[in-house]
């Protein structure tokens, strides 16, 4: 893209239009310098055609103090909220009958990323990720406490939520084609919001197939049907 040009016109106006249609910018994105101007002419010159001659240079964009403030914040407070959850887990950890657990923790596209892992670790999950999404909660609410700005926190335990979403994904697939040849809904057992998201995004990719969420939580489950 152009930064700056040389536009010539009869008149000031001409010239400064002729340049600015050049560049597909607005006046106020240019600063304008004229180079020569012999639109206003004495008698002696009246056989010089007229010609105008300006300089359009396009404006540095300075970017907002705000928003540049703003994401130093985020950035600081991510890093603030990672040394507290960090604390937080350690006791935790110690607190527990065996303590023989690890844990990462992780800053990842602004969102933080927590993984528990031991011979242990699996026996927090709990009952269908239960506790695994308890304690999710738990950490999220530390992280976000006296903050402005909310940042996301993820909880997993042994690659538990890949093996969970894999299990669900098979079961959708499964449900869909009993759907398909009996013609009949069926309705699944209660399930999180994260699990429910699994199932819709899944059967999404099948025409033939409608999802919808029934009930109120924590049994809030998903219809499968024929459209």
């Amino acid at each position: 893209m152009l930064e700056s040009i040389i536009s010539e016109g009869k008149t000031t106006n001409e010239a400064i239009e002729n340049g600015l249609k050049k560049l597909n910018v607005s006046k106020n994105d240019v600063e304008i310098k004229v180079l020569e101007n012999t639109e206003k002419r004495s008698f002696f010159s009246i056989l010089t055609p007229r010609v105008v001659k300006v300089e359009l240079k396009i404006k540095e964009k300075k970017e907002n103090n705000n928003t540049v403030k703003k994401e130093e914040r985020i950035i600081t407070d991510i890093e603030d909220r990672k040394i507290i959850l960090e604390d937080f887990l350690k006791q935790f950890i110690e607190k527990l009958p065996n303590s023989l657990i690890g844990y990462n923790i992780n800053i990842v596209n602004n969102e933080i990323i927590i993984e528990l892992n031991g011979e242990y670790a699996g026996k927090l999950i709990g009952y269908r990720g239960e506790n695994l999404n308890a304690l999710q909660i738990i950490l999220s609410s530390i992280a976000n406490k006296n903050f402005e700005d909310r940042v996301r926190v993820l909880l997993d335990i042994e690659g538990y939520r890949e093996k969970r979403e894999k299990i669900l994904e098979e079961l959708a697939i499964k449900i869909s084609k009993t759907v398909m040849k009996t013609g009949k809904s069926i309705t699944l057992e209660p399930m999180s919001s994260y699990e429910r998201k699994i199932i819709h995004s899944k059967l999404q990719e099948n025409n033939n197939i409608d999802t919808h969420s029934i009930g109120e939580e924590p049994n809030r489950r998903i219809v499968i049907s024929k459209k």
